[in-house]
Formats: structure tokens, sequence, C-alpha cells
């Protein structure tokens, strides 16, 4: 039995020796290695906290303590020396481990949220609570990425914890260098020139020389890197790290010896007000195929070789990769394109873009208030900014949608990816709200393409709006396959599907069925399934969803049931918005709705996410004729 399999809490770190310390964290890295090649999931991140973590919980007491992770996609080790190592084969499937901390899964987790830069803000009120009721031998930690301090959140949240300096507010900073690609900015060059200054960057450089001469040895294959030594010595001063602040800083430390971090975090522990400690880690540590990834250091993965690294399975054509280059394409023709990322020039298809044309492109770190804002900047000096974010991080920024683009009537053109059901990820990245956020924004124009080839129609239509802001958005994963329109009405909606039996009595009904996007497919396929069952069934998709189009009301009228097809929220969705379309133009055709229920999605994977809110071909059908039925009795 190894060591790991012996932790049932955090409580039985304490008996273990140094070295009995170091042997878990070796245990516990290949044993992630083994268990995410599998299932797939954020396997550097949380190969550069191994140390880290076990020294956090050698040192805490969880959960008396409160142990924060920001973002939490970095807690898988958390998760294993808090008694769930034996769940690791569910890991972000359906009722299995969640890919992120979890308050149902354990009372160590204390959050659930994956968006970045809140944990301070989240840390700031615990520590104010434990003050508030007298228990000040409570700690409240927060373990925060030198990326994620790009977000204006953590700024707010330091300006506060800085102004009350009688409270254990324990702030470990785990500086990678990186968040989803490198780190950028004034903070990032900070924290540079704070590592030169106690010769980690000259140290780490030459770990990584001896390493590539080393090859591939196993599993401690960057030994090398402890070559940075205990002779580095860590300061504590007021000052080093957030001069203006002045809140005590302990750094910056090596963050893979467990020793110098126990001793760190033990006098942190022990501080009496609020203190950062400096950690300097490698994403990827330990696994040289992460590290040696160019692009993210294996930041998220599928399934892979657990000694290679390289991915398993075919790699299909994706939405991004398509978007990625018609952006090129139009950049090319068009000299005032520029693009946004907020520290997701990977993810979101902007790299290429970046190589092509550096001086058009901008990652301004993880702020999505910012990036929205500083569109808008772009905007009004006569440029078309095209901001490419994920759906679910499109919820912080709403505010500067309307109030610093819309109401300025700007051409911003805002490509959601990973819009709609994202599925493994979980409740915090499902993209569903976008379109009932996106739709109540006056001026707003919404497009979503069903596959590779309206996608790059769309988005070069939406380029070509100049009197105010789009959204494009596409779901994650493979493209579908291109569903040619049998028809185009004047406003530009597709019909994909159409059948008027013949030889049908005349009292067979008309159905509509309404599908956004990417449910096009879907639609289809339970339009066939109706067609079969002897009903009269037309397809449409609108492709620009938002404003409703004309041209469906009159559809509408012709019909005896619409049925509204989408993978966002119901409620406030696209198929509320054409229900008060048909109302202000007195058709009285009904209408029903499908799409996510209002709550929040678990980890799942997409196809089981649809099942779970009836949005099989099988189900759509079923209800259409429960509706019917119900209809016809009314």
């Amino acid at each position: 039995m190894t060591i790991l399999d012996t932790i049932a809490s955090p409580r039985d770190l304490k008996a273990l020796s140094p070295a009995q310390l170091r042997q878990l964290a070796d245990e516990i890295r290949q044993r992630l290695i083994e268990k995410v090649s599998v299932t797939g999931g954020h396997l550097g991140p949380n190969l550069g906290v191994v140390e880290l973590t076990v020294a956090i919980h050698r040192v805490f007491d969880s959960p008396r303590d409160a142990i924060v992770f920001d973002t939490s996609h970095q807690s898988y080790v958390h998760k294993m020396l808090t008694g769930r190592t034996d769940q690791f084969d569910t890991l972000r499937q359906k009722d299995g481990l969640s890919g992120y901390t979890d308050r149902g899964e354990s009372e160590h987790d204390w959050t659930e949220s994956s968006h970045a830069s809140a944990a301070l803000s989240t840390v700031d009120g615990l520590s104010k609570a434990f003050k508030i009721k007298g228990e000040n031998h409570r700690n409240a930690v927060a373990v925060v990425g030198d990326g994620a301090l790009t977000g204006g959140m953590c700024w707010e949240a330091l300006n506060n914890i800085s102004a009350d300096k009688e409270r254990n507010a324990v702030i470990i900073v785990n500086d990678n260098g990186r968040s989803y690609s490198p780190t950028i900015g004034g903070l990032s060059e900070n924290l540079g020139r704070i590592r030169a200054q106690h010769g980690y960057d000259e140290i780490m450089e030459q770990g990584k020389k001896r390493l590539k001469s080393m090859g591939w040895v196993g599993e401690r294959t960057f030994d090398a890197l402890h070559a940075i030594k205990d002779g580095v010595k860590s300061t504590v001063m007021p000052t080093e790290m957030f001069p203006e602040l002045g809140i005590k800083y302990v750094g910056p430390i090596n963050g893979h010896d467990i020793d110098a971090v126990v001793r760190a975090l033990s006098y942190a522990r022990d501080y009496d007000g609020p203190i950062i400690v400096h950690t300097v880690t490698e994403k990827g540590h330990g696994f040289a195929p992460a590290v040696n990834e160019p692009k993210d250091q294996m930041h998220s993965t599928g399934a892979i070789d657990p000694v290679t690294g390289v991915p398993k399975g075919q790699k299909q054509p994706g939405w991004t990769a398509a978007f990625s280059e018609e952006l090129i394409k139009a950049a090319e023709n068009r000299k005032d394109i520029v693009a946004i990322t907020a520290a997701m020039a990977g993810p979101t298809g902007l790299a290429p873009f970046e190589e092509r044309f550096p001086e058009r492109f901008f990652d301004v770190g993880i702020a999505e208030q910012h990036a929205m804002a500083s569109a808008s900047g772009l905007a009004l000096a006569g440029m078309h900014p095209v901001v490419a974010i994920y759906s679910t991080f499109l919820n912080r920024a709403v505010d500067q949608v309307i109030m610093d683009i819309a109401l300025l009537k700007l051409p911003v053109t805002i490509v959601l990816d990973r819009a709609g059901v994202t599925g493994s990820d979980g409740p915090s990245h499902n993209g569903v709200w976008d379109m009932a956020l996106m739709s109540i924004v006056p001026g707003m124009r919404i497009a979503a393409p069903r596959d590779g080839a309206r996608l790059r129609e769309l988005f070069n239509e939406a380029l070509e709006v100049n009197d105010g802001p789009t959204v494009v958005r596409f779901p994650k994963g493979n493209l579908l396959d291109d569903i040619e329109a049998v028809d185009q009405l004047s406003d530009g909606v597709d019909i994909i599907y159409y059948n008027d039996a013949e030889e049908a009595a005349s009292d067979v009904p008309d159905i509509l069925l309404v599908a956004i996007g990417a449910m096009s497919t879907r639609s289809r396929n339970a339009a066939k399934l109706l067609e079969e069952r002897g009903y009269n069934v037309t397809v449409a998709d609108p492709r620009w969803a938002v404003p409703v189009p004309q041209s469906l009301v009159g559809l509408a009228a012709d019909h005896d049931l619409v049925v509204t097809v989408e993978d966002g929220i119901i409620r406030g969705g696209i198929g509320s918005m054409i229900a008060e379309a048909l109302n202000a133009a007195e058709v009285d055709t009904p209408l029903r709705r499908m799409g996510v229920a209002n709550y929040f999605p678990r980890h799942a994977s997409r196809g089981e996410v649809l099942e779970e809110n009836s949005l099989t071909p099988e189900e759509i059908a079923a209800a259409v004729e429960d509706w019917l039925g119900t209809i016809t009795e009314g």
C-alpha cells in the first residue's frame, strides 16, 4: 500500500516525516498522470501544485481553516488529501467527481465557482466573519495564481484586506508565470524581477538544460529543477510584492520544496494579520510532455498516453479552428480588425492571429470587463474589435457590453466559444446564459451558426455591422456536419427541413420547429421522426436569432404549433423572445419552448446534459406529440 492510499484526511499528514511527505508527493504526481490520462482534465495545473498543496494541508487545519482555491481547477491534489483518491476514475463524469471544488463532495471544499480572481474576495469575507465571531484561531487561506492576479477583483479585494491588519488572511501566490498561457502585464514583469533578484530564472534555466541532456527518465523527471536549492533564501518584508498595500510578504519560496513551503506557511499561519506567501512553481512539473508542451503545458487535456502525453483518438475539425481561420482571412483584407483575448489566446483560437498580426492582437489578462471596455475604446477610434471569450466568462462583463458598447452603438463583434452546454467542466463553465443575457441588450444582434459553413457566413456578416454590437456563438467540440438549406427566406432565415404529406388528411397539424444554432441537427432528426408518424413538419434556422426575424412570425401564423429548441436556458431565452414577437403581432399560434431548465447543470458529457433536459430527437418528437394532444383536447 502506498502512503497516498493511507491518507483519509489532512490530519493524516501531520504524523508523516519530511521524507514521507516527499514520497507522498511523488505518489500523488504519478496517480494524477495515471488517472487524468484516462479521464482527461486539468493535468498541468495540478502537477504544478503537488508539493504546495501537501504543505498547505500539513500546516493548516482544514476545514477549520478555510482553504479557497482560485478557479479551483488545480484542486485535484486537495481532493486526494481530503479522502477522495478512490473516486478519480469518475473524474468529470456524470455523477462522479467534479473537476473543481464542490461543496456537495466534501466539507473541505468552501467554494464551487471556477471563474478566476474571486478567491481573495471570498477570503476577505471569511476573515472578516472569523474576526467578528471572535474566532481568531482560524485562518482564511487563498491559493491564487499569478495569472488570476491580472483580474480586477483581486485588486479590489487586496485593497480591502490591506485596510485591516488584525485579521488572519493568508494569500498564497502560486507563481508559475502562466494562466492558460504566459501571464502578461506589469504584474508579471514585477514578479519576474522578484524571481530574478533571488536567482530563480537563472537556476531554472540551468535545471532545464540539465533535464534536456537527461531526457525523459520517469517519475522524477524534474529532479534537475530541484537545483532551486535551500540556499536561495526567502525573505520576510512588508513591501516587495505590493508596495502600496503594505501587506507582510514572505518569498519567493521554491514551491516544489516541501520543507521550504512548510516553513513559510507555518510562519504565515502564526502571523497576526494579512500576509502574502509568494511561491514559485512550474506548471506540469514532473511530467516532461506537459512541461515541454509550448501552448499551455497541458492546462486541460483529453485522454492521453501516460508516458508520451500524445492525445488518444483522432482529432476532428473544431468550431474554434474554423473561427480562427475565418478571422485571419478577414483581417488580411481589413486593416481595422483587431482581436482581444482575456488570457486565453490558445483556447479561443486567437493564437494564430497573434502570430500573423501581433500588432493587432491584445491579451488583457483575466479581465473580461476590461476587455469589453477596451474594445469600446478601439471601436471609438475606428477599429472593429473581435473579442473572443468563453460564453461562461461573458457573464462577468455584461455591464460593459451594455454601457460601454451597446449604449454607444459601437461595432464590436463578441465571439462566444463553448456556448450552450459544455458538459464535463460542470455548472460554472456551461454557457447557457449568453442568449438570455445578450437578448435584452438594446441593438444587440445574436448569430447562432448550426455548422461550420454557417459559422463562416455569419462571422463575416457580423464584421459588416457598423452600427452596434454583434454576438456569434458556437459550442465546444467538433464541427457538426453541414446542413444545406432547402430554402432561404427574404430576411435570411433558412428552411432546413420541410415535408408536406400530399395524401395526409386536411386535419393533419402543421408543425414549425425553430432550431437555434447547434440544435438544428437534433431538431431535423426529430422532424424526420414526426414525419414518419404522419405530421407535416417545417424546421427553420433563424441564423440571426436576435432580433427575431419577421419571417418567423409569418411562418408561425401558417402553422398549428410552434416549438423552439435551444441549448440555452428557457427562461428569457430565444423562445421567450419569439413568444413576445408573436404576441405583439397578434399571432395566436400556440408556442412551446424547449431548452435548458433554470438550474446549474452538473458535470456530465454534453449529450448527457442535453438528454437530462429532454433535448434528444426522440424526446423532442415525443414532446411535440404530447403538446399536439393537449391542444387538440383543448
